[in-house]
């Protein structure tokens, strides 16, 4: 690369990052001379979604080198700052802090805890860094799906890594369109539904017109963007908290003061007023549970004979409102009821327990030997699901297409280990003030919301639980007019996302910080489009007369398919499936159990055929996918099966990678020794790993 275009891309992002400071500048000074709160939000969201597009327009392409592989001419730097953005979903922005939260480091029973996140994804890119990323450029290919049909030979290789690509990135992609319907539904207040389709416009006009190339450039503006948005309420709570704005290095002093706090909630005698009230509800959805047919006939009569008496003693209007809403919402369906029950009287029981059901940050065993055991029980499980997410994430991240892919958009093999070095500098940056913002969030909760009166909560709370009471919720339990701990419920993909209103901070912060969080959904959902679009269009191509001829046919078809792809996905997240976190675990494992096994034997052994891949592919992926499924919580609850009767060992189905990649690597192994090349069709056999690959693509 010439000195004069490097030049002209440093000066470029100079540009854009005097834009941005510009931007946030004047919305500050605009809040500050009374500019309302109903009009930062969306300045914010259309602002950053039309830098986005400019750049993707300026991006556009029909070139399929420059549409694929962006030419094949990033500095290591950018490219750096392009995956870290890609990595840096919705998931690592808006939930990874709330697991942190939720979970503590550690975690306890069937949860790891939110410190395998952080170690699992950072440790996938050191993987990445030594056994795949150098390889794989050093092939000049330009998807994933193309090393398996170069290395393997045939089509079938190609086909079930294309398959599974589509699999992977479609349940990823389908947790950043949640996170981007959450954010701009919050930042406009248009409903949720809404949300997604402003969001969706920004993805496409990013990704549709130019590819990998106008992608890696608009990343590189939203990782800017989510680093600022991340960095400051981090920064300013670090510093109001402690006088210290280096969040990373002062935070540990706050974990004493946490756990000082949660020993004495522990004794409140209003919290433990509230976990005997839950206690009591989930003992009567138990009761319930018994016979569901009676129960629901049961539960109508009684309500229906309330809402005579409110009227007989003339109630407000409000009062009797209430419970026609609650007759209206009794289940018709015993299957449904069944469903519904099962699932409040887990709640409630969760809700009953210390903490409001959070793990302590500082784990200790009680003085009863009974209590005690149960605790050490809980402990292992939680080590266990610990250490299967870490191994799940990390191969997965050594397997996932997308990330893979920026790797060919480098001009040589060094500047991809550079590249990779680049990235996990750019991740630590974030990464290492997570675990800190999560413990100055939980204290700002405890030391400033909890124990104040109803009335006095501020306006913000009120305004995340009529968003989806799933984010937030709270009620006066035991209705002694103060918020307990118990009685606040706090949901994973808001607590990034409410920091600044939390921490008191100017509305042009929470705005910032929501369009950082759009930035990281924006950026990873890019990278995911163009990988299924390249999967159903390149990888799973026709043959013959059908297929089209010229790269820019190639080019066009794989727009089309981009935004049907799109749409589907957009329709699956406005039903919220789950939350992003899960769905993001869950599509890393199903990358490990696809992907690491026939990669790595596949650089490693040269005697690994094509029908050892192709058993070993199809057997890891399915006993991933089976034991997702069986326990799934709707498949459980339609066949009437112990919720948690299914799991292996306590691990949880986001976890199933642990489970397929050994069975994919066992199959692989045994059926190369086993089935002979002798045996195996000329057209079966593996060819080794070439630095320059046949050319099989006519144009380029």
């Amino acid at each position: 690369m010439s000195s004069v275009y490097r030049w002209r891309l440093h000066r470029n992002v100079l540009i854009y990052i005097f834009v941005l400071l510009a931007l946030i500048g004047v919305m500050a000074w605009a809040e500050r001379m009374g500019l309302s709160r109903n009009l930062i939000g969306p300045i914010f969201l259309f602002s950053t979604v039309m830098i986005y597009a400019l750049i993707g327009i300026a991006g556009r392409t029909t070139d399929e080198d420059e549409y694929y592989v962006a030419g094949r001419r990033i500095p290591a730097v950018y490219n750096g700052m392009a995956t870290a953005a890609d990595w840096m979903s919705a998931a690592s922005f808006i939930s990874l802090a709330g697991a942190l939260y939720l979970q503590g480091f550690s975690g306890n029973g069937d949860e790891p805890g939110g410190l395998a996140y952080v170690l699992g994804w950072t440790g996938g890119f050191c993987l990445v860094a030594l056994l795949i990323a150098p390889q794989l450029r050093a092939m000049r290919l330009y998807t994933l799906p193309d090393f398996f049909e170069h290395r393997y030979g045939g089509r079938w290789p190609r086909v079930i890594a294309a398959v599974a690509s589509v699999l992977c990135s479609f349940t990823y992609i389908v947790a950043q369109i949640y996170g981007i319907g959450l954010i701009a539904s919050r930042l406009t207040g248009v409903q949720f539904e809404i949300g997604i389709l402003l969001g969706l416009g920004g993805v496409l006009l990013c990704s549709f017109l130019g590819g990998m190339r106008a992608i890696t450039w608009t990343q590189v503006a939203q990782y800017i963007m989510l680093l600022l948005a991340f960095m400051i309420p981090v920064s300013w709570l670090a510093y109001k908290q402690l006088g210290n704005p280096l969040a990373p290095l002062v935070y540990g002093s706050q974990l004493l003061a946490i756990s000082e706090i949660e020993r004495r909630l522990m004794e409140d005698p209003g919290e433990l007023e509230v976990r005997r009230e839950f206690a009591q509800r989930a003992q009567l959805y138990a009761s319930r549970l018994q016979n569901v047919e009676n129960s629901i006939v049961e539960l109508r009569q009684q309500l229906e004979s309330k809402i005579q008496l409110l009227k007989a003693q003339g109630a407000d209007f409000s009062t009797i409102a209430q419970v026609r809403r609650e007759l209206l919402a009794v289940p018709q369906d015993p299957a449904k009821a069944r469903e519904e029950w099962t699932r409040a009287k887990i709640e409630n029981l969760e809700r009953s327990k210390p903490l409001g059901g959070m793990p302590a940050h500082t784990q200790s065993f009680t003085g009863d030997p009974a209590g005690g055991a149960v605790q050490a029980r809980l402990f292992n499980e939680s080590r266990l699901n610990f250490l299967a997410l870490v191994f799940c994430l990390m191969i997965g991240t050594a397997g996932l297409p997308h990330l893979l892919t920026r790797f060919y958009t480098v001009p040589t093999v060094a500047e991809t280990r550079s590249s990779v070095a680049w990235t996990l500098f750019f991740i630590g940056l974030i990464y290492l003030s997570v675990p800190a913002l999560a413990v100055l969030v939980k204290f700002e909760v405890l030391s400033n919301l909890v124990g104040t009166r109803f009335d006095a909560l501020p306006s913000w709370m009120a305004q995340w639980a009529r968003l989806d009471s799933n984010l937030l919720s709270f009620s006066d339990v035991n209705g002694d007019g103060f918020l307990q701990l118990g009685e606040l419920k706090l949901g994973a993909d808001m607590i990034m996302l409410a920091t600044p209103e939390l921490g008191g901070m100017p509305f042009v912060v929470s705005g910032l910080v929501a369009a950082g969080g759009l930035a990281a959904a924006l950026s990873t959902a890019d990278g995911l489009l163009l990988t299924i679009s390249n999967a159903l269009v390149r990888d799973m191509r026709p043959s013959g007369a059908k297929a089209p001829k010229s790269s820019e046919g190639r080019v066009i078809l794989s727009k089309f398919a981009l935004l049907a792809v799109a749409m589907v996905a957009a329709v699956v997240a406005a039903f919220k499936p789950a939350e992003i976190l899960a769905l993001v675990s869950a599509s890393f494992s199903l990358a490990a159990s696809a992907f690491f096994p026939g990669m790595v034997l596949g650089m490693a052994w040269q005697r690994v055929h094509r029908a050892a891949v192709v058993l070993g592919m199809l057997s890891g992926l399915g006993v991933t996918i089976f034991y997702m499924v069986v326990n799934a919580p709707g498949f459980r609850h339609f066949w009437e099966l112990d919720s948690h009767g299914g799991l292996w060992w306590g691990i949880q189905p986001l976890s199933a990678g642990v489970f397929g990649v050994p069975v994919g690597f066992v199959v692989m192994v045994l059926a190369t020794w086993l089935i002979p090349q002798s045996l195996i069709s000329p057209n079966l056999r593996s060819q080794a790993p070439q630095a320059e690959p046949p050319n099989n693509y006519p144009g380029l």
